[in-house]
């Protein structure tokens, strides 16, 4: 749980009363609470989105950790809003009972889970992921609805801990609303879904495979609520990338930028190689991948993964940047790789500088790492602005270029 400093704390439990209070004379809200170690804010859009051509729907705020955001999200309701879209993040034990008291949904999605947040001092073990996330589906109510993604076997075991009813989405033929013939472009994703024996062609403005999922949850929800094909199609086209989430951008010297670089998990990594291995790349493609943090005892196996997806797919270079990513550029190296085409260096200067060797005009570059790496210094440092922060870990949540300490070089 975010630490809330001592004289702040009388001001913010002030704030969480008078939330459940106001939340109390709000009865009319259909509430949507969505968890998981990745996809939440994009999935928490998608439904917004869908189904905003219905109803008035009111969403959790963006890049604000859950502590503060569901108790001022709360405080946002009006009378005529219809639905509450609530992200449900957590990373310490107990995190969600604290989020439970204050709101607990109707409906409730599990994006996926994976090691995030699995150190020691936060949840301990993917065991205790799971355990924590999964308080959602247990307070569902007998007549709520679970909306779970097949494709991930964590997800698919803790269906169990809900009385509610499931619907899962996925690609797999035993989803209720899967996806397939996906494809993948500059403009987004178009895919079929399959769902109440009927076969509809959607298309999102959000690129990559992975966000289907967000989609399919997106379709299941509104189709329960009452939304036509039409409605729930029109609202997924909609849908653009948010800077910093596999968001295209121009790059440096005419390259294309893929920008990632926001979050980084294991599972989120590995979808947004898939990115950079499917759009149609007039260059070379090249990864320049910072570490992956919170991950406790899987830290090492869940690097050598990446790596084994970076060999795997159409990546031309590997820059891997960071103590943990050495892990990755030797797996990659170990599964086929060219050790010619894989680089492993320090800290994002390494990177930049790597980078600048190799790059050339019309290169597909993708960007990634955990926020706290702070992988935005790359295109600084590219740009030719003074970056002399040597850090590789950093616990400043803000943006680089907002950063006293970027030019300082502390």
């Amino acid at each position: 749980m975010a630490k809330i400093q001592a004289w702040k704390q009388p001001l913010h439990q002030a704030r969480r009363t008078l939330a459940k209070l106001w939340l109390n004379l709000h009865p009319q809200v259909k509430i949507i609470g969505i968890t998981g170690s990745y996809g939440k804010t994009n999935t928490a859009r998608a439904i917004t989105q869908v189904l905003s051509e219905k109803f008035r729907t009111l969403q959790t705020g963006l890049n604000l950790d859950t502590i503060y955001n569901l108790p001022m999200t709360l405080l946002k309701l009006r009378p005529w809003h219809q639905v509450l879209v609530l992200e449900y993040g957590v990373d310490h034990k107990d995190e969600m009972d604290f989020h439970l008291f204050l709101v607990k949904p109707e409906i409730g999605v599990v994006t996926g889970i994976n090691p995030t947040h699995s150190d020691s001092e936060l949840l301990g073990s993917l065991a205790g992921v799971i355990k924590e996330k999964g308080k959602l589906l247990e307070a569902l109510p007998k007549d709520g609805l679970a909306i779970l993604n097949y494709d991930d076997e964590n997800v698919r075991k803790m269906a169990k801990k809900t009385k509610a009813e499931v619907i899962w989405c996925g690609v797999s033929k035993k989803s209720d609303f899967r996806a397939d013939k996906i494809k993948v472009d500059f403009s987004g994703t178009s895919f079929v879904l399959n769902a109440e024996n009927k076969r509809i062609k959607l298309k999102t403005g959000l690129i990559g495979q992975h966000f289907i999922h967000e989609c399919l949850a997106a379709a299941a929800i509104g189709r329960n609520l009452g939304l036509g094909w039409q409605e729930i199609k029109k609202g997924l086209a909609k849908l653009k990338p948010l800077k910093g989430r596999v968001s295209i951008e121009r790059g440096p010297r005419g390259s294309v930028l893929i920008n990632d670089a926001l979050r980084a998990n294991p599972a989120s990594t590995v979808a947004g190689l898939q990115v950079l291995s499917d759009l149609p790349a007039k260059g070379s493609r090249i990864a320049v991948l910072g570490e992956m943090g919170e991950l406790g005892d899987l830290a090492q196996e869940s690097h050598r993964e990446v790596g084994r997806k970076v060999a795997e797919l159409k990546v031309d270079y590997l820059i891997s940047v960071g103590p943990l990513q050495k892990f990755a550029a030797e797996q990659a190296q170990k599964d086929g790789m060219e050790k010619e085409r894989i680089f492993w260096v320090k800290d994002v200067h390494g990177a930049a500088k790597t980078l600048k060797k190799i790059l050339k005009k019309d290169d597909l570059v993708y960007l990634k790492g955990s926020l706290l790496r702070h992988m935005e210094r790359v295109l600084l440092i590219l740009e030719n602005k003074k970056v002399g922060c040597q850090k590789t870990v950093c616990h400043h949540y803000q943006q680089c270029p907002a950063c006293s300490d970027l030019r300082v070089g502390l």
